[in-house]
């Protein structure tokens, strides 16, 4: 294949990111000028827990290296036929691990629930990723598991949103979860995001099957704050053509608000076509966020 080069790379580093099927996360890795995989080969990489196998996510970069606050672990090579095939054979082992590992808590009575199993490619450690509410005292567990195995094991509790994505299932909106098609980190979710969208602030509104406030809450949340500084607040009095009136809702993406009009009911108008104070409206949000904070803090108390 033939190599492609823009500009001086000197001193750059050539990264490639990989995904990992277990864990189903995605890594960067410092790659040499002589390894050219395509998007869907299988790599042979260093990690922190030895040899394991990425798939190639995305082509081959340069970057500067003051972008990079951890130096990359590198990839060893493209995986070979042979590689595949041990891969393969690693994932058939994996999943009768986890049948071990299911009549083990039973055996313990433990609370925990088994979600992946995986060995690295070198096959010097079994990594069973597990799931509870509790604290879990395994170490029992671990002793005879590794008695049976004959290597290393490492057991690692994941959360609600890791044990849904790992799982996968649908939303409500239909489709395949978040998490689950594309997202690799989980970012911050708040409650006020939902609320600057408009979304009942309910659990049944906001959370997903994990229980935990939506990601999609935050996926156009900017576009949502952006606008929302041209908007009033709800319960906000506002100027209308039909007279003076406070908001009902807003539509901030759409430009439009309703305003209940004294006499007229309930009426839409263009934001263009209303007025406000805005000194007013920053009275209201500081008095939202006092709120927040004493709801916080009498649910610590709790």
């Amino acid at each position: 294949m033939e190599k492609s080069f823009i500009g001086d790379h000197n001193n750059d580093i050539r990264v490639i990111n990989l995904y990992f099927e277990a864990v189903q996360k995605r890594y960067d890795f410092e790659i040499n000028d002589t390894l050219n995989p395509v998007l869907g080969e299988f790599c042979i990489v260093e990690t922190a827990r030895g040899l394991e196998m990425g798939k190639v996510y995305t082509k081959a970069s340069y970057i500067k290296p003051d972008t990079i606050s951890v130096p990359l672990k590198k990839v060893v090579r493209i995986a070979t036929e042979k590689d595949m095939e041990k891969y393969s054979d690693l994932k058939v082992e994996a999943v009768k691990a986890s049948y071990v590992l299911k009549n083990k808590i039973k055996k313990f009575n433990l609370n925990m629930k088994s979600i992946e199993t995986e060995f690295t490619f070198d096959r010097k450690k079994l990594i069973f990723y597990f799931a509870s509410e509790d604290r879990v005292d395994f170490r029992e567990l671990v002793k005879e598991l590794a008695s049976i195995f004959k290597l290393r094991i490492e057991l690692r509790q994941i959360g609600v949103r890791d044990q849904a994505k790992l799982i996968g299932d649908c939303g409500v909106c239909g489709k395949p979860l978040c998490c689950k098609a594309f997202i690799n980190k989980f970012d911050s979710v708040t409650i006020k995001m939902a609320r600057d969208q408009s979304v009942s602030v309910s659990p049944t509104k906001m959370s997903g099957i994990c229980g935990r406030l939506k990601c999609c809450l935050n996926f156009e949340y900017d576009q949502y704050a952006e606008r929302q500084k041209f908007f009033p607040e709800v319960g906000q009095s506002v100027v209308t053509p039909a007279g003076r009136g406070h908001v009902v809702s807003t539509n901030v993406l759409n430009n439009f608000l309703f305003v209940n009009v004294p006499e007229k009911g309930v009426m839409k108008f263009e934001i263009r076509e209303i007025t406000f104070n805005r000194e007013e409206k920053e009275k209201i949000l500081k008095e939202i966020a006092k709120q927040h904070i004493e709801l916080s803090e009498i649910k610590d108390e709790e």
